[in-house]
């Protein structure tokens, strides 16, 4: 498994972590992934997967790079404190190495949030601190807010038919230094980016490199400096073949018949802000609808 630098610190982290949104399954993939070299493991106290995510790692607590996520509706400096102690339980852990503000509240002072992090760190509770779903503007005010350490990561959507990221974010992020940690990098299913491929791009790819589909669509995220990704997958099996999009490259060529090849959109503000606010229901409801539209449908709604 390859590894690359967190941020502008001297850590090193898997460049295919282990994502747990939406995750149903037991410990076992998630131990078969970090057997494989995913010593990456991603989740969120809204998620849920905490206490799974702490039956994966007993006993090898201190090979694992952990990160989890306080949610916006915690980020007050009382919530923060206490969210933080929540998931040190859960997770069955005396610290975590990267804590996510999961996604920004207009509501609360981003310095307030920030400022009780960076007292988490000075207490030994977390390494270091992270945000996610954070747009420029955003990043901008929190690297300002922080005073004696620096913002590392940002986590935010990406992959091959979704590259909002692309127009602002990632550039940014690459320029200082900030790690782009994909969640979504197959998509919310890996349908949605076969939809985004009518002219067999994937397909051709796999038999010239004998990999997969989703190794490819992965190792496309890869190839762009200060990228890692997390894909979520519920077996060993789709664990380990995401794990194998590690170790190689897609050649300059094959790179640039994905990047043209795959259709893909850039989402707005407002997209963005949508998908922030909806509700569970709502969400797995436009799942459930956008599996019955014809591909071509799909693929303009993804």
């Amino acid at each position: 498994m390859n590894c690359k630098q967190l941020g502008n610190t001297a850590v090193e982290i898997p460049e295919i972590g282990l994502g747990t949104w939406d995750y149903h399954a037991g410990p076992e993939p998630l131990r078969a992934g970090i057997d494989a070299g995913a010593l990456f493991i991603d989740t969120a106290e809204s998620y849920g997967s905490e206490p799974i995510v702490a039956q994966a790692i007993r006993g090898i607590r201190e090979k694992v790079f952990l990160a989890t996520k306080v949610s916006r509706g915690h980020l007050r400096r009382a919530e923060v404190f206490e969210a933080v102690e929540q998931s040190l339980r859960r997770l069955e852990t005396g610290w975590i190495d990267l804590y996510q503000i999961h996604a920004p509240n207009p509501a609360v002072p981003l310095e307030e949030t920030l400022d009780a992090m960076e007292e988490l760190v000075d207490a030994g509770k977390i390494r270091f601190i992270g945000v996610s779903n954070f747009h420029v503007a955003e990043l901008e005010r929190a690297c300002r807010a922080m005073r004696r350490y620096p913002i590392v990561s940002d986590q935010v959507r990406y992959n091959v038919a979704d590259r909002s990221i692309e127009h602002s974010t990632l550039a940014w992020c690459q320029a200082h230094h900030i790690t782009v940690i994909a969640y979504s990098p197959l998509g919310r299913e890996l349908q949605r980016l076969n939809d985004c491929d009518p002219h067999g791009v994937f397909s051709q790819l796999a038999r010239e490199t004998g990999r997969s589909m989703a190794q490819i669509a992965l190792n496309w995220c890869l190839c762009h400096d200060g990228v890692v990704a997390i894909p979520k997958a519920s077996s060993v099996a789709h664990v380990l073949e995401d794990c194998g999009a590690s170790g190689w490259r897609l050649s300059a060529e094959q790179f640039s018949q994905v990047d043209k090849g795959i259709l893909s959109r850039q989402r707005t503000g407002i997209d963005s802000l949508l998908r922030r606010l909806a509700p569970a229901w709502a969400t797995s409801l436009l799942k459930k609808c956008l599996r019955r539209l014809p591909s071509s449908l799909r693929r303009r709604l993804n």
